[in-house]
């Protein structure tokens, strides 16, 4: 087994248990942007000063940070399944603790739970579909796995709208009551179709488990992938070879980093303003239609991404940066006009969360295939806790800014973000066109 290339095992063939195993990552993260934008709804179920309404919408990062810091390097230690157990098992306990959540203490450690789970899925999903996608699927896989996002966002904000025309008491009750249901379900969910799920076969190969990997990789592609592999490499050794980008170095690895950081958190900063701290701030009463909205249209719009094996993921970066930028600012410098025409602000809102859809998922696919195997979680997750640490204290910079400056001061995140993936443009390696994680990373 240590003879063959094993970029190739990972491109084998797509199998039912492909599927299964792509329904439970498009469903993890789902859950976790569902856990995530909790923290905007549950800001209703209990009577809260404002101060304590924006500490809730700071917590939702604030433990998602902290679960993406744990899931990291546990997963390259340990392995990404081990890792997709314990977030299930935080899940369900969270979960559970929702159901007696009564009053606000209980219900951040509910959160704080949940997200802490959610934090770890999200992590480490993005590091084992990158692994274990096959090749010529890989990107699209997922782009497809990341707008899971916007559906679970979508579903809650659903939620929310269905219990709204009750009693306050009811809201509270309702509400929390199903939300705990649908996280206990999915979780259980969750468990069945990760069963058949194997292990990273790349992680377990620079982990030296060779015996292990022989069993994983025939127990999940069958017996007969030693010689789809052998053939398959024959194939591609006399292909040339051609040029990603810059090779792995103590340089590059800084500038990726930086870059990774910048754009991920113009995207989280941008994208939690928009969603989920914009109607708090200034509509409170259409939180849940405006998150349905944005969720929803940016779930549509997102089946886009099922082009990302045939187009460069460095030019599909910077155009989604740029269009999500100008859409910013367009919302930002027409406040007066849509203030007094909501046909032209949902008009606004549903381009700008299409625009910002793509952005995101292609952010997020990037940042995860461009790190070694061995460090992929860690380095994934160092750029994860920045980038969503920084959208913390912009909840409450923004909290005084008039609607006008608020979302102009938007505009200028996304000009950062648009300015870091020009760079990675320019200088970055190019990781789509249907490459494999092994290229992509430089490894290969």
């Amino acid at each position: 087994m240590e003879k063959f290339n094993m970029e190739q095992f990972g491109e084998a063939r797509w199998t039912h248990k492909t599927t299964w195993m792509f329904v439970s990552f498009v469903l993890g993260l789902a859950l976790e942007s569902y856990v995530f934008s909790l923290s905007s709804i549950a800001i209703y179920w209990v009577p809260m000063p404002k101060s304590l309404g924006e500490l809730l919408l700071a917590w939702a990062p604030i433990w998602l940070i902290i679960g993406i810091m744990f899931a990291g390097p546990f997963a390259d230690r340990y392995g990404r399944k081990v890792t997709l157990y314990t977030t299930m098992v935080l899940y369900a306990v969270g979960g559970i603790v929702l159901f007696f959540s009564f009053n606000y203490i209980v219900i951040l450690i509910s959160l704080a739970l949940m997200l802490m789970a959610g934090g770890g899925e999200m992590n480490s999903i993005m590091v084992a579909s990158h692994e274990l996608m096959p090749r010529k699927h890989r990107g699209k896989a997922t782009m497809m796995i990341i707008n899971g996002i916007n559906f679970g966002g979508m579903v809650l904000a659903i939620l929310a709208l269905t219990t709204a025309a009750l009693s306050n008491k009811a809201v509270m009750d309702t509400q929390r009551n199903v939300v705990a249901i649908a996280v206990l379900l999915v979780v259980a969910i969750l468990f069945a179709t990760r069963v058949s799920m194997p292990e990273s076969f790349l992680w377990l190969q620079k982990k030296g488990r060779h015996q292990d990997l022989e069993r994983v990789v025939t127990s999940y592609f069958g017996s007969d992938v030693v010689t789809s592999a052998v053939i398959k490499e024959v194939e591609e050794s006399s292909k040339p070879v051609v040029p990603t980008g810059p090779k792995p170095s103590l340089g590059y690895t800084v500038f990726t980093m930086v870059v990774m950081v910048i754009v991920a958190a113009a995207n989280t900063i941008g994208f939690g303003l928009m969603a989920y701290a914009l109607a708090y701030a200034f509509f409170p009463h259409m939180q849940p239609v405006i998150l349905a909205v944005f969720e929803g249209a940016g779930f549509v719009i997102g089946f886009l991404g099922l082009i990302a094996d045939k187009v460069s993921r460095k030019k599909f970066l910077f155009w989604s940066f740029a269009g999500t930028f100008v859409m910013t600012a367009v919302v930002g410098l027409t406040t007066k006009e849509w203030q007094h025409d909501m046909t032209l602000f949902w008009i606004l809102l549903i381009v700008l969360a299409g625009v910002n859809s793509l952005c995101y998922m292609t952010e997020d696919t990037v940042k995860a295939e461009v790190w070694p195997t061995v460090h992929r979680g860690s380095l994934t997750a160092l750029a994860r806790f920045i980038s969503i640490g920084l959208y913390i204290p912009t909840i409450y910079i923004t909290a005084n800014l008039s609607t006008s400056h608020y979302i102009l001061f938007n505009a200028g995140v996304w000009l950062v973000g648009t300015l870091a993936s020009a760079a990675w443009l320019i200088w970055g390696r190019e990781t789509g066109r249907g490459l494999s994680i092994q290229k992509a990373s430089g490894e290969a």
